[in-house]
């Protein structure tokens, strides 16, 4: 269709469109309403016959075509501006493409007080592990650009601290900004993994995620992140786990700190390897064990390419909306014929 268009035509029409093509349909309305209205008869009995004598003064037979022909522009201005305002012009913008993959990932962090222990290494300094996991967790979440991605802090209690969403720079600044205490100290993992299951969208995609066709459902993960034992909450962490299996949602668990709990002796704080490991295998997902701040970037790297098939999507045009300006002739051209009505 484009190729039977002039080329000035085509690219107008690449660059404006209107949101209500059919509201141009009334354009020719006043000339329709011209011809199929009957005029007034002529020779009416309701004439008032004025002396020549009163109008004297009046304008010339000139001045009032003149003063007729200005109207009729304005009349006509107003009608045209008003009718173009009612089919809501647009200014189309094309946007960059982006990177789709049709994926939607909850991650589940550990917030609990144990996350203070100053175990790991970054930049050649000793740090505790929050911070260790901040800096590696933001880094994964801004690459994975084209994703919906959600953030859950747990401990004794569960709350989400960044809804599911494509802007992977917000996710990662709410991550940076978590704090320990905000949510109590002990560890919730069950509670944890169970918000984070909620709040994964219940819908299959159905083609209106990006990257996934029609028909297709959207790739649910969660990302698990503990240093301790579940010894909060409501849920036990194995239970949810098979939830996450019957809702087609897989988890991978990462089980932080340098010591497991089965060779713990008796030493505080430290990680349930097992379950976590588990709960990875209930769902279909894979554990990991993290120990050093390389592990954790390993991790990362390893989890992005199991979540990986990005691609760039069709560019997403933007609309600016040009309605306002023809809005605004169409106010001028009202308020310039109602002054020369007055001024008759």
């Amino acid at each position: 269709m484009s190729a039977l268009l002039p080329a000035w035509l085509s690219a107008f029409l690449s660059v404006f469109d209107v949101a209500a093509p059919w509201a141009l349909l009334a354009l020719p309305l006043p000339l329709m309403a011209a011809r199929l209205i009957p005029a007034e008869p002529e020779g009416g009995s309701g004439a008032l016959r004025v002396p020549a004598t009163l109008v004297g003064g009046a304008r010339s037979g000139a001045d009032l075509a003149a003063r007729g022909r200005r109207r009729a522009l304005l009349t006509w201005t107003l009608w045209i501006a008003l009718v173009v305002a009612l089919s809501g012009p647009r200014l189309v913008m094309p946007a960059a493409a982006l990177p789709a993959s049709g994926r939607e990932i909850m991650i589940a962090m550990d917030l609990s007080g144990s996350m203070e222990r100053r175990d790991f290494a970054l930049d050649g300094e000793t740090v505790n592990r929050l911070t260790a996991v901040k800096r590696v967790g933001t880094d994964f979440i801004r690459r994975r650009a084209g994703d919906r991605i959600g953030l859950v802090i747990f401990a004794d209690q569960a709350y989400v601290a960044a809804a599911p969403s494509f802007d992977t720079a917000a996710v990662a600044r709410a991550l940076d900004e978590a704090t320990i205490g905000i949510s109590g100290r002990s560890t919730g993992i069950g509670d944890g993994l169970g918000l984070a299951l909620r709040r994964l969208d219940p819908r299959d995609a159905g083609g209106d995620a990006a990257g996934v066709r029609p028909g297709e459902k959207a790739a649910k993960a969660v990302i698990l992140l503990s240093d301790g034992a579940n010894n909060a909450g409501q849920t036990a962490p194995k239970d949810v786990a098979e939830l996450a299996k019957e809702l087609g949602i897989k988890v991978y668990t990462i089980a932080l700190g340098p010591r497991d709990m089965a060779d713990a002796d008796g030493e505080q704080d430290v990680v349930d390897t097992e379950t976590l490991r588990d709960m990875a295998q209930a769902s279909g997902g894979e554990a990991f064990r993290v120990r050093t701040t390389e592990d954790l970037v390993r991790v990362a790297d390893a989890i992005d390419r199991l979540e990986g098939g990005r691609a760039l999507a069709p560019p997403l045009p933007l609309r600016r909306d040009l309605w306002p300006w023809p809005a605004a002739l169409a106010l001028l051209a009202a308020a310039a014929l109602l002054a020369s009505r007055r001024g008759a």
